[in-house]
């Protein structure tokens, strides 16, 4: 299942400016990633192609790196994660934008996991950090981003005793996504009586 996902925030700064951001990654004065409300980025070594690190469960290893312009990050983990998240600021319009681009190709039980757990946890936790990139760069946000109630409700089940992106997440949802594929294999299972997930029964 191929995945495309994008977040752009612009900036009324110039290009070196919005670059800095991208720059300051998991550094200790990192200006971009939100790590007050979620896990923290980090590497075994600075910046650079070669590291490896990541945030709570999420992995990944740098790829490709122009600093103040673009770096990427190739997925290792979670399983079947394969394709790369990347920042990159261009200039569009006479205006600066700082962009993320997330290009996967989920296969086996990320192709369920990536919508119902990743996805909703990945979007907000972009606009959190655009949030930080807007504030870093003009001072205040316009309209911040506020979590949804998926969110909040994911995030509440993993706080149950441990962070996000704890074993005990990866588990239960684990143990959802295989519930929901073999309801889906009964029904679809010639002679079936079972009825689908999420359908009333006439």
């Amino acid at each position: 299942m191929a995945v495309r996902n994008v977040h752009v925030r612009h900036l009324p700064v110039d290009e070196d400016t919005a670059g800095t951001l991208i720059d300051s990654l998991a550094g200790p004065h990192d200006r971009l990633w939100p790590s007050r409300e979620w896990p923290p980025m980090r590497f075994d070594r600075p910046l650079g192609v070669g590291a490896a690190g990541g945030h709570g469960p999420v992995r990944y290893r740098i790829t490709g790196y122009a600093p103040g312009r673009w770096i990427r990050f190739r997925f290792t983990a979670p399983h079947g994660f394969d394709g790369f998240h990347e920042f990159a600021v261009q200039r569009e319009d006479g205006r600066t934008s700082l962009h993320h681009l997330l290009s996967i190709h989920a296969r086996g039980p990320a192709r369920i996991t990536w919508r119902v757990l990743w996805r909703p946890l990945h979007d907000a936790l972009l606009e959190d950090c655009l949030d930080r990139a807007e504030e870093a760069t003009t001072g205040a946000v316009r309209e911040p981003a506020r979590w949804s109630w998926r969110v909040r409700l994911l995030r509440a089940l993993a706080e149950r005793g441990s962070p996000i992106g704890s074993r005990r997440l990866r588990e239960e949802a684990h143990e959802s996504v295989q519930r929901v594929s073999r309801a889906h294999r009964e029904a679809r299972r010639p002679g079936s009586r079972c009825r689908q997930p999420g359908r009333q029964r006439p």
